[in-house]
Parts: structure tokens; C-alpha cells; sequence
């Protein structure tokens, strides 16, 4: 670790550091860092475990590289970093690190609401984070909702909800057409939670399926297969499909 902040250290340096590292700010090196959560993620669902320690690294130095931006303007270092997470997981585990009989996530989530209290956080819905995958955000945002009631009693109500913003689009003008179908989105992730179901985390699977068998097809259409007609690539689509399972 040590050596890892003395490369940054030495990378940021006005003098004799790296030009392109020198000139990064936390707004352009965000990306950065959701790209590489992402890549961390993708090795994750690939079971590519040497990827995952390379991908791991990358996300380590982007907590690193903002840390020495903080350090440089005079914020924080990357030991106050480790020491206020050190300290968050200590205080929100206290039937591990404290006088607490009982723990589990209902407990976590209680110490959580009281932390957001104690910010004076002013609604429900303060702390969901703007840069989050806009399912994974929704999903955070009905949650949040749901705490104080704000929430369909079961899944009925969000599964009307669907078809009521697919009547919205079929009736919206080019205007209001994208909108709608952000409130058809945001309803199907309504209705996945009240399922029990991941959003993301389905589209992600969904995402993977389509690319294993159009693939597929790819190969099995040969060099010719982007001058075949829709009708013949459809038929290899469902025989790619049939083997799938």
C-alpha cells in the first residue's frame, strides 16, 4: 500500500510528475472510477479471477488517485480514508465490535437511518447517489420511498403500473415519447422489486444471453451472415435459442 502511494505521490507531483496526472480533478477522474466498479463487476460475473485481481487493482488506485487529489488541495489523505470507513463498520457491526446483542440488517440499516439523521439530511430520498446505473438508482430511490410507506402493498399495483405507462406510450406524442418510457422503465423496476428481483442484475444476465447467442448465430451464419435476410437470420436466432436452452 505504501508503495502504491508513493507512485501516486510522485505521479501528482507539479514539478516532476506526470502531465495528464497532474492536470486530473475528482470530476474527470470519476468515470474512471465507475468504469473500473463496472470492469470489477464484469470479472466477477465471467468467474475470471485473474482478471478480478488485475480489475481490483485498477478500482484500489482510483480511490487512491482521488484520495491525492483531496491530499493536494488540503481535504483529507488517504488515511483519514481508512480511518472513517474503519471507523463506519465498527459502528454500524456493534453486536461484533461493540455491546450489542443482536445484529443482522435490520440492525445495519437502523444505524444507517440514524447516521443520515445525525448529517441532517434533509428527505427520504437525500444520499442515493446521482452517479449510480439509473436501474440500480431507481431501485435505491423506491426503496428509499418505501421506508416511510410510500410503496404499492403488493405486486399488483406496480404490475398495473406497467400497463398503464405502456397505454401512456402508445397515446404520447414525440414530445413527451422519451419521457414516457422513463416512467415504463421505472415502473418495470418497481414491479422486479416487488418480485423480489434485481433489475440490474437481470439486465446484466439478459445483456450476456443476447450476446452468447447472437454470437452464436454469428458463427453459425458464416462470412455471409450480415448480408442474410431478416427472415433467415431469425430462423438461426431460434435454432441458436433452441440449443441455449
Amino acid at each position: 500500500m505504501d508503495r502504491l502511494l508513493t507512485i501516486m505521490k510522485r505521479l501528482r507531483d507539479p514539478k516532476t510528475g506526470c502531465e495528464w496526472d497532474v492536470a486530473q480533478s475528482f470530476e474527470s477522474i470519476a468515470p474512471y472510477t465507475i468504469e473500473e466498479a463496472h470492469e470489477v463487476a464484469d470479472a466477477i460475473a465471467r468467474g475470471d479471477l485473474a482478471d478480478l485481481k488485475d480489475e481490483l487493482g485498477d478500482l484500489l488506485l482510483q480511490v487512491v488517485f482521488h484520495a491525492q487529489i483531496a491530499e493536494d488541495q488540503g481535504h483529507f489523505a488517504f488515511a483519514d480514508v481508512v480511518t472513517t470507513i474503519s471507523d463506519k463498520m465498527e459502528r454500524r457491526h456493534p453486536h461484533i465490535f461493540g455491546n450489542a446483542t443482536e445484529g443482522g440488517h435490520h440492525l445495519w440499516e437502523q444505524i444507517k437511518a440514524e447516521e443520515r439523521r445525525a448529517k441532517a439530511a434533509g428527505g427520504t430520498l437525500d444520499g442515493v447517489a446521482l452517479g449510480l446505473p439509473a436501474l440500480m438508482r431507481a431501485d435505491k430511490l423506491q426503496k428509499r420511498a418505501a421506508r416511510v410507506g410510500f410503496d404499492w402493498p403488493d405486486e399488483s399495483g406496480s404490475r398495473a403500473k406497467v400497463d398503464e405507462e405502456l397505454q401512456e406510450i402508445a397515446e404520447a406524442g414525440p414530445d413527451t415519447l422519451e419521457e414516457e418510457f422513463g416512467d415504463l422503465l421505472f415502473a418495470v423496476v418497481n414491479w422486479a422489486r416487488h418480485k423480489g428481483i434485481d433489475a440490474d442484475a437481470a439486465l446484466r444476465a439478459a445483456n450476456r444471453k443476447f450476446e452468447r447467442r447472437f454470437r452464436a448465430m454469428e458463427v453459425e451464419g458464416g462470412e455471409r451472415f450480415a448480408e442474410l435476410d431478416l427472415d433467415a437470420k431469425e430462423a438461426l436466432w431460434q435454432r441458436v435459442k433452441h440449443r441455449d436452452g
